[in-house]
């Protein structure tokens, strides 16, 4: 942040400020149509993408009211509203991933079916993206970085979401000099079976729609981020699920709960914790093999090891996504990018009794929560993905508790994303790491 406020600053003061798209305009993007437009940072939010424009339009006045948008619904709309400086709202996303006036686009929608489509073709007309979309990154990020790296630009994760946070203090603490083994999230709450309509009074008081919050709620949205966190530093989880205990207690006091032999023969695993403080903050233990260095952080009160406590006491969302988009767009570095192939992935796991013919809904309703999982068992047993749910038909009963398989469903026809995942897992099932597929749409 120290380098990429005064980089901003710079754009501003030379007046040639990022674009930035939108893609999403929900809850969190009007926070971030809000806080882009509340001043001039060295970022100008050119257009913002809903698939109904007077949300587009609502997101936008938010921020200011006074904003009159134009309706962009081609290329050459776009490039009269951005030479103007005026924002543009569509109902077209893949106008805004291939206008070359665009140098980021920032996902905030949480859809895997359209993200996919946005950052595939984001990426074919070589323009960065930010995903504040974990649900997309945990079920695609890997192959998706595959075609990012080979056009040269950069699909990152987003500064202020939980995974970047972690991604973050992983990188502040490794620069220490020390051996990150754990990398955690502190939860309020872990229900598997909560659904809309027990979060709806929540979702309601916050102006949020219920199935995000009942993927809170259900651990699918805690599996999602901490899979992104896996897949980006190579750390795994210790079982199915991860251990999530409840912890009503500070963070610090984890250094104590793990069983350091396995931490080491797993070479590091991703957690949570419920109901630990600070809260909603995240968490990184790690040990240093110099018995020197651990005197001095033990004067330096961080106890006498072997494990030492650090932390982020919150996630601050929408107010951070303008430090990523600097960091993307001025210096190509990344909030956080699969390293190579999924090291995690998110299982279905069955939210009550299943029968045959049932169409499954999608993560965060009635039907299916998510579980972190090994990306080997996952392969193993043909675990559906919870990103890939939405629109599958039950081939069979599945009881509660149970994890889907493919072999339990038929999949919806003609999905990117489905093209994608099989993709990614016939790329990545030998651990090869060269060069984009060569079925690639890029």
């Amino acid at each position: 942040m120290i380098l990429v406020d005064n980089a901003l600053a710079a754009r501003e003061a030379a007046g040639h400020p990022i674009r930035l798209a939108m893609i999403g305009a929900g809850f969190m993007a009007r926070g971030i149509a809000n806080q882009l437009l509340s001043g001039r940072r060295g970022i100008r939010l050119s257009a913002v993408y809903a698939r109904r424009l007077d949300q587009a339009r609502d997101t936008l006045a938010y921020a200011d009211p006074a904003i009159d948008p134009v309706v962009a619904t081609t290329d050459a709309d776009l490039e009269r509203a951005i030479a103007a400086g005026r924002p543009a709202i569509t109902d077209d996303p893949l106008l805004l991933c291939r206008a070359p006036q665009i140098d980021v686009v920032l996902d905030a929608t949480g859809a895997v079916e359209l993200g996919a489509q946005v950052a595939l073709e984001a990426i074919r007309h070589g323009t960065h993206v930010v995903l504040m979309n974990a649900e997309l990154d945990a079920t695609l990020g890997p192959i998706l970085q595959t075609y990012a790296r080979s056009q040269g630009v950069v699909l990152s994760a987003c500064d202020g979401d939980q995974p970047a946070v972690q991604l973050n203090l992983h990188r502040f603490v490794k620069g220490l000099g020390l051996t990150p083994r754990v990398l955690g999230n502190v939860k309020g709450l872990q229900d598997p079976y909560r659904t809309p309509e027990t979060q709806k009074g929540f979702a309601e008081r916050w102006g949020q729609r219920p199935s995000m919050v009942t993927s809170f709620a259900d651990g699918s949205k805690i599996s999602f981020e901490q899979t992104v966190v896996a897949n980006a530093t190579g750390f795994t989880v210790a079982k199915r699920g991860m251990f999530g205990w409840e912890h009503r207690a500070h963070v610090d006091a984890l250094t104590t709960r793990y069983d350091l032999d396995l931490l080491r023969g797993l070479g590091g695993i991703v957690d949570y914790v419920v109901g630990a403080l600070p809260a909603p903050g995240v968490f990184c233990l790690a040990e240093h093999d110099d018995p020197k260095q651990r005197h001095y952080l033990n004067l330096y009160k961080l106890g006498e090891g072997p494990l030492y406590s650090f932390y982020t006491p919150y996630h601050l969302c929408h107010f951070e996504v303008a430090t990523t988009v600097g960091r993307v767009a001025l210096f190509g570095d990344s909030a956080g990018s699969a390293a190579a192939g999924p090291v995690v992935e998110v299982c279905a796991v069955a939210k009550r009794d299943l029968q045959a013919g049932e169409v499954l809904d999608g993560y965060g309703r009635f039907m299916t929560y998510g579980e972190a999982v090994a990306a080997s068992e996952h392969r193993r047993h043909g675990y559906l993905p919870e990103g890939l749910v939405e629109g599958c038909r039950l081939r069979r009963a599945v009881a509660r508790d149970a994890v889907i398989t493919f072999a339990d469903v038929e999949l919806p026809p003609g999905r990117l994303s489905d093209q994608l995942y099989e993709e990614q897992r016939s790329r990545f099932g030998g651990g090869t790491t060269a060069g984009p597929p060569a079925s690639s749409p890029v």
